[in-house]
């Protein structure tokens, strides 16, 4: 992984979350391929969440503040979990397009996020990568 990445200020986690979903999947595909992982909510299993038509989804953020910023409710208990880049595109992925599920990319507290297919979401991380250099 490359260096740790360094602590989000508030201003910056307050203008990425007023973004739209497009804008913030466009953001989490960058954050996640520069800093080499992405995050997720863990607590005895992941968190999952839903659609309005009832299929699975799993949600992915691009850095410990965005998760950490939708510990309410249901995933209150959860914490922030970090997920490398390698196994987010080798395991997780394949794993979600397998079994149905579909990736739920930045929810914010007040919005569910971007939902493309596990497949889509592989694609567009690998081609960010292949423009770093980086053959994950």
């Amino acid at each position: 992984m490359n260096n740790a990445r360094p602590p989000l200020s508030q201003m910056q986690i307050d203008a990425v979350l007023k973004l739209a979903g497009p804008a913030r999947y466009e953001h989490f595909i960058k954050q996640v391929t520069d800093w080499e992982e992405a995050w997720g909510l863990y607590c005895d299993g992941w968190a999952l969440s839903g659609t309005a038509d009832g299929r699975h989804v799993f949600p992915l953020w691009p850095a410990r503040e965005y998760a950490a910023a939708c510990r309410t409710d249901v995933w209150a208990s959860y914490e922030p979990t970090s997920i490398p880049l390698a196994d987010l595109i080798h395991e997780l992925l394949p794993a979600l397009e397998r079994d149905g599920l579909l990736p739920g990319v930045f929810y914010t507290p007040s919005d569910k996020g971007v939902t493309p297919s596990a497949h889509q979401l592989l694609e567009d991380l690998k081609a960010a990568a292949s423009e770093y250099g980086d053959d994950e």
